[in-house]
């Protein structure tokens, strides 16, 4: 640049007569001695010209047919806690199944599902489910080393297959209409896909994919407007076949792998937990751990589309920032990071976790620590939030969209009228169901704004234990244990999770002290923040208490169980094999403590009481006056 210096600067007017000057849309001022020359550095925000947002063409009309209610309006159970739930395509049946292997049929009908048939159908956990692209197939895959087929029209048990080794994912992998019914089934220790006959007819599969993974084959998902599926191992690896012919990766996909992003597993050393394709087959999306990813790919050229971090760094830095969604107080956030944290260490929670599509491939659904979000993969915004103040935890979704098939002829002089009752009768009925953490209910969200509360929940199955009487009767001759505990406390209830299996002596003295009455009226005499709330010493000073045998008795140590995580019930002790009635519950994690301390549960609900007793005033360790939470008694189940 070239020029006087000094004289450029002498031109230059103050900074207010600029601001007071109106601008030209590029910056420059109106003023002939004025240059952009003369300002040099970044432009200000007002001259950056607007980025136009993009918009979805009917986005209301998508989103309207969706469930229109913020809040459930129904609630079913099962006897145990729900492992996946699937919604069949054109069918319409919703298939519940639950982790002590129980499978439920119900039927859509308007406004609800109504229950049609329960099979015991594995004596262990369920692994895998799958439904057939045209809604008629449903299979499971169990721990007990079985795969068992179902017709869902006639909502029978058609055939089972028995594996030499658990089956660890099944998968139905033929056409709407195909003449024979295909499934993929892969196994837990070898990297083969094996295609059975989905009639169930012969044992042996008809063909083997033994070459196409190196690891054992997690996950499978079939495209059907591509006649492709495609498949995750636990290495990391993605691979895309052809359940005919040569079975090798078809012709209308991506050419060679390189030019793809299905790398991006291995690049950031994480796995695939659970993988769904959109019903348009464009699209299809992925969620991972331990990176805790939701990515969304296009199906065919195998590239990366959008990418959602819902990992537990990122969910706390955007709560401390203010740029979450919705911002939590303390004692919840760490209720609900708490359950986060659960659900990533725990690797059959993290298997039945899911992300969907709607209907049009043009949102995703999945369950956040701040609720069900919707989002738009076209504005890439959240557009929608199902049980945002709900005290639940979403964790595998299904949804229906469709109409009921409704009893009745509509001729066309009906159609073409203007009745009101026909208009309601042709309009939609949408419903997402979802399984919730640690709940042994799925969830009904439907247009139903109005559900009350008080009735929404459905007590429709029996306690396990049918005769109370008897159970009071003979708990006196056996020994006393216990799987749960609630502690009925001054702050509100905690409900604890017993393992009687790995501590049995630390649980059986507590059950009975708890059943005696031993803890009540004492208080939680220990306080410290951000470590632990202790209490169980009649005294209330941290001196008192024995155990059930009038003695101190010796620690309970097992590897499965370790102080890595918070909501850890211990024994208090002043040294090894000095345990008496005391017990802490941790807030969080405290590895110092492993082989030091009897770990025998964990708390699983009540962890705002926690905190609460958490956070109240103390002075040297113990809360001050009118602080003190005290048990007003303890219900064992």
């Amino acid at each position: 640049m070239t020029g006087d210096v000094s004289s450029r600067t002498s031109n230059k007017r103050p900074r207010s007569e600029e601001d007071a000057k109106p601008t030209a849309g590029n910056g420059v001022g109106n003023d002939e001695e004025t240059s952009s020359e003369d300002d040099i550095g970044p432009a200000l925000p007002s001259t950056v010209p607007k980025k136009k947002r993009r918009r979805l063409p009917y986005e209301k009309l998508y989103i309207s047919a969706l469930p229109s209610a913020p809040r459930y309006s129904k609630s079913l159970m099962h006897k145990d806690q729900l492992s996946f739930v699937t919604l069949t395509p054109g069918t319409d049946f919703v298939i519940t199944s639950s982790v002590d292997g129980v499978v439920k049929f119900w039927k859509k009908v308007v406004e609800g599902i109504e229950f049609v048939k329960e099979f015991r159908a594995h004596t262990g956990e369920i692994k895998s489910v799958s439904v057939s692209s045209d809604g008629r197939s449903f299979a499971t895959a169990g721990v007990d080393g079985t795969v068992k087929i179902f017709d869902v029209v006639t909502f029978d048990l058609l055939s089972m297959l028995t594996m030499e080794e658990p089956p660890t994912a099944v998968c139905w992998v033929h056409r709407r209409g195909a003449s024979i019914p295909l499934l993929a089934v892969s196994c837990e220790n070898t990297p083969t896909i094996n295609i059975y006959d989905g009639r169930g007819e012969n044992q042996v599969p008809i063909h083997n994919m033994k070459g196409l993974h190196r690891s054992p084959v997690l996950l499978m998902s079939y495209n059907d407007p591509y006649d492709c599926a495609i498949s995750a191992d636990s290495s990391g690896m993605l691979e895309y076949w052809r359940p005919s012919g040569s079975y090798e990766k078809p012709d209308n996909v991506f050419e060679y792998k390189t030019s793809t992003n299905l790398f991006e597993f291995k690049k950031s050393k994480s796995v695939p937990s659970s993988m769904t394709i959109s019903p348009t087959g464009t699209h299809f999306a992925t969620l991972s751990s331990p990176d805790r990813k939701i990515r969304v790919f296009d199906f065919a050229s195998g590239k990366l589309h959008r990418t959602y971090d819902e990992s537990i760094n990122t969910l706390t830095e955007m709560q401390q920032s203010g740029t979450a969604l919705q911002k939590l107080e303390d004692v919840e956030l760490g209720r609900r990071l708490a359950v986060e944290r659960d659900l990533a260490d725990n690797a059959s929670l993290r298997s039945r976790a899911n992300v969907l599509f709607d209907e049009s491939g043009h949102f995703i659904l999945y369950g956040s620590m701040l609720g069900i979000k919707v989002i738009n993969l076209l504005t890439n915004r959240v557009v929608k939030v199902y049980g945002r103040d709900e005290n639940l935890r979403g964790v595998h979704l299904a949804l229906y969209q469709g109409q009921p098939k409704k009893k009745g002829v509509t001729t066309v002089a009906m159609a073409a009228s203007e009745n009101p009752l026909l208009q309601e009768a042709e309009e939609r009925d949408p419903m997402l169901v979802c399984t919730a953490w640690g709940k042994v209910r799925f969830y009904l969200f439907t247009n139903d704004a109005d559900a009350s509360k008080s009735t929404r929940d459905i007590l429709n199955e029996k306690p396990r234990t049918l005769n109370p009487t008897q159970k009071s009767t003979t708990a006196a001759s056996a020994t006393p244990t216990g799987t749960a505990a609630t502690l009925h406390t001054t702050a509100g209830d905690i409900t604890l999770r017993l393992f009687p299996d790995a501590a049995p002596k630390a649980v059986e003295n507590f059950v009975t002290l708890a059943r005696r009455g031993y803890y009540n009226g004492t208080i939680f005499h220990r306080v410290i923040r951000k470590f632990m709330i202790q209490g169980g010493d009649p005294l209330g000073d941290g001196t008192g208490g024995e155990s059930i045998w009038g003695k101190e008795f010796e620690d309970e140590f097992s590897s499965a169980l370790r102080h890595d995580k918070p909501y850890t019930l211990s024994m208090a002790n002043a040294g090894p094999n000095t345990n008496g009635s005391q017990f802490f519950v941790t807030t969080e994690k405290a590895p110092w403590l492993d082989n030091k301390h009897t770990i025998f549960g964990r708390a699983t609900s009540g962890l705002d009481v926690i905190h609460k007793i958490e956070n109240a005033r103390v002075h040297k360790e113990r809360p001050v006056e009118g602080e003190e939470c005290s048990i007003v008694s303890i219900s064992i189940t």
